[in-house]
């Protein structure tokens, strides 16, 4: 009898966004993904947003890593009944762009509970990178018709 190969751990997520269709890459692999208000920066001067987050790693299920995204050339941030409390929980559950003038637009985040983060951007420029190794995580994203948040107990190792 052989041993079995070791399973190669998966690469951490690098991925760049630069249109509509690429977004919708970044929003399927962030989904489920958990923050608080005072991990977004908004860097004004340098027209950068930065957000940083714990996806769950749909990929490889089971366990979160700590990933930030990030959009250049940001215009302006606006939130819209988000939580003001700096630790807040929030639950990343989609990211749109809304074209407005080419190649500007609107990217929105939506969250959980009905709130929304809005981006606007010259042009649509966004990365997302995975910063630390995997850690376990006893529960999966659960989308519950009454969501009392109890999926976010476990967004930081």
């Amino acid at each position: 009898m052989t041993d079995a190969p070791a399973a190669t751990p998966p690469e951490p997520l690098r991925l760049l966004a630069q249109d509509e269709d690429d977004l919708q890459i970044i929003s399927a692999a962030l989904q489920d993904a958990i923050l608080r208000p005072r991990d977004v920066v908004w860097e004004k001067s340098a027209r950068r947003l930065t957000v940083t987050l714990s996806r769950f790693c749909w990929e490889c299920g089971g366990t979160r890593v700590l990933s930030a995204l990030q959009f250049g050339d940001v215009m302006s941030v606006r939130s819209r009944q988000l939580p003001r409390g700096p630790d807040a929980a929030l639950e990343l559950l989609a990211i749109h762009f809304l074209p407005e003038e080419a190649p500007g637009g609107q990217v929105i985040l939506m969250f959980a509970g009905g709130g929304d983060l809005g981006v606007e951007v010259e042009c649509l420029d966004a990365v997302v990178a995975d910063l630390t190794t995997r850690w376990k995580t006893q529960t999966a994203p659960a989308h519950p018709e009454n969501d009392d948040g109890a999926d976010l107990r476990e967004a930081r190792p």
